[in-house]
């Protein structure tokens, strides 16, 4: 089977992932409200860098479930786990993720490279 359709047409493998994330989504409900709020501006931020299929965020949002968890359990507010700075934290999460940003760095790189070869020299 093609990835392709193993990534977007794979009935099964859609309907688990959807039970997985309601799954996850009821741990984040259960969560205390600061940590509702924030979980929740963290996760519309990082949409808006997935890039294809978008599991690899998914997993990072469910390690930050786990993360927020833990914090919780240990009596921290929201803020005391991610810092202050919540789009450097971010930032941070996003680096193991395949994002648009990649792909547009990736592919200004390459073009540059092919016109100008690796030493930049005059085109």
């Amino acid at each position: 089977m093609s990835n392709f359709v193993d990534t977007y047409l794979n009935i099964k493998k859609i309907r688990e992932s959807k039970r997985e994330y309601k799954r996850n989504m009821a741990r984040v409900d259960a969560l205390p409200k600061d940590y509702r709020f924030v979980f929740k501006k963290i996760q519309s931020h990082m949409w808006m860098f997935s890039s294809g299929a978008g599991e690899d965020m998914l997993h990072i949002q469910y390690d930050l479930i786990e993360l927020f968890e833990d914090g919780a359990a240990q009596g921290k507010s929201a803020l005391e786990v991610t810092g202050e700075d919540v789009a450097a934290f971010c930032d941070e999460l996003l680096k193991s993720a395949q994002t648009y940003t990649a792909n547009w760095r990736a592919r200004l790189n390459k073009e540059i490279e092919e016109k100008l070869g690796k030493g930049g020299g005059d085109a």
